[in-house]
């Protein structure tokens, strides 16, 4: 699958919407990827995530142990391409704020690949890697379905991405008019 292929897969769940959304990061977009419209069907979800395993697979990264998703966005995903794959799917969560590996046990040294859905900065990435390297796991990579920075995120380690959708995102403070003009929707709520 191409770029094109996974955005026609969005389009065809109608869950590329335009507007002025408040992404996850804080940082405001004219454009958001509600990827929840996709991943509510199942074909749609195999069809990307298959194509995300054989990507990962084709990256040449040595066995993987593991794959770890990032709660909430990368639960789907990450259980999906770990069908794929044929390793188990666990994630991490929030606890007070921080990433924390609540349900399961990793043992040491274990090779994980983390699998989120969409990556606008890699902040969520980047969080789960601190949380998997405290607990002595090597995180040999993450992938995603969508790269919203075109490789420009630092995630801190490889990324896999399936497509790349550049798509600009702004500081609060530093908003284009015919976006400020607009009301700011935090995404997620019922009527997205």
């Amino acid at each position: 699958m191409n770029t094109e292929d996974v955005l026609g897969v969005f389009r065809e769940a109608g869950a590329i919407l335009e507007g002025h959304f408040i992404l996850t990061s804080g940082r405001r977009s004219p454009v958001f990827l509600q990827k929840a419209r996709v991943f509510m069907h199942a074909d749609k979800t195999e069809k990307l995530c298959k194509a995300l395993a054989e990507k990962i697979k084709t990256a040449d990264l040595g066995p993987i142990d593991y794959v770890v998703g990032p709660a909430i966005g990368g639960l789907i995903p990450s259980y999906e391409t770990s069908r794929h794959l044929g390793v188990p799917s666990i994630w991490v969560e929030r606890e007070n704020g921080v990433f924390k590996l609540r349900r399961f046990e990793l043992p040491e040294g274990s090779r994980v690949v983390i699998v989120e859905d969409i990556v606008t900065t890699g902040l969520s990435i980047r969080e789960t890697i601190e949380t998997l390297r405290d607990l002595k796991a090597e995180v040999v990579a993450a992938a995603c379905i969508v790269d919203r920075s075109a490789g420009k995120a630092d995630v801190g380690t490889k990324l896999i991405a399936l497509a790349e959708y550049e798509v600009p995102s702004y500081d609060k403070d530093d908003l284009p008019p015919e976006l400020a003009a607009l009301p700011a929707v935090k995404p997620g709520s019922r009527n997205m």
